[in-house]
């Protein structure tokens, strides 16, 4: 009888430690899918930061490709003018030689 008592409670101790093994096996497969989520989460929350970071990079270069023609066209514009005075001036000065 002391036999079977000690097998039946080395079987329920046995039942107790599989019924915990499983339990931490499943919270730690819980715990693996919920990571591999946020990761997966944080990785398309970089790549669309990346996206926005690439997109205002562009926009940028376009306002600077556009700054620079205004102000291309504004010293052409100050180039001409100028030349136009010089010729004024040059115009006026050979008129004054000649009388």
């Amino acid at each position: 009888m002391k036999k079977v008592f000690i097998t039946v409670m080395a079987l329920s101790l046995s039942m107790s430690v599989l019924t915990s093994c499983k339990e931490a096996s499943d919270k730690a497969k819980e715990a693996s899918e919920e990571a591999t989520e946020a990761l997966e989460d944080a990785g398309e929350s970089l790549e669309d930061a990346a996206k926005d970071a690439g997109d205002a990079i562009k926009e940028a270069g376009k306002e600077a490709q556009e700054m620079g023609e205004k102000a291309l066209d504004s010293l052409k514009k100050a180039g001409e003018e100028a030349m136009d005075k010089t010729k004024e001036a040059a115009k006026k000065a050979i008129d004054s030689v000649k009388i």
